[in-house]
């Protein structure tokens, strides 16, 4: 009689918290998780932001750029190589009004790529309108195993506006003697 009683009797009070259980988590089921419409919408909202932020961080780096490098005063040294054959190139130094504002030590990879007709910006600065020299330092080896170390200087206006500077690097045979010469692009 005992079974039968507890079959079709009062819920247990483990029974009832059972069911308190299981109907709170259903509830909180259907009252929290959001629907497929709400998802989707969240998921296009996200996917904006994302967009908006890659956009802002487009508008940072030029802005940036304005305030380090202003276009009025923004002076920018490239080197290239004359003849491809003429030096193996082992480091440059650069130096404007005595200041030293580069050094760079050159790898086969980097050498090739000059070789090939590659251009290398050396430096990018401010400098205020006016007389100024660029001082080239190099040190190379001539195809007859010679280690060479040259300086040049190159005396230029800084006017408004962008200024663009070439340094090309040019041994001819018999000497292979290294020549520098500087070009200043408009």
């Amino acid at each position: 009689m005992f079974a039968a009683e507890q079959a079709t009797g009062p819920v247990s009070s483990r029974g009832r918290f059972r069911l308190t259980v299981i109907f709170l988590v259903v509830l909180g089921h259907t009252l929290f998780s959001p629907s497929h419409a709400a998802a989707d919408g969240l998921d296009a909202e996200i996917s904006q932001l994302k967009a908006d932020v890659a956009s802002l961080a487009v508008e940072v780096f030029a802005l940036e750029e304005d305030i380090l490098h202003p276009a009025d005063t923004q002076v920018t040294v490239f080197l290239t190589l004359a003849r491809k054959d003429a030096l193996m190139l082992d480091s440059v130094e650069l130096y404007v009004d005595d200041t030293p504002v580069a050094s760079h030590l050159y790898s086969d990879r980097e050498l090739t790529a000059l070789e090939q007709g590659g251009v290398q910006q050396l430096y990018t600065g401010n400098l205020p309108h006016g007389d100024h020299v660029l001082k080239t330092v190099l040190t190379a080896r001539a195809p007859d195993d010679r280690y060479v170390r040259r300086e040049s200087t190159h005396r230029f206006r800084k006017q408004p506006g962008e200024s663009r500077i070439q340094v090309a690097l040019d041994a001819r045979a018999p000497d292979y003697e290294p020549q520098v010469s500087f070009r200043e692009w408009k």
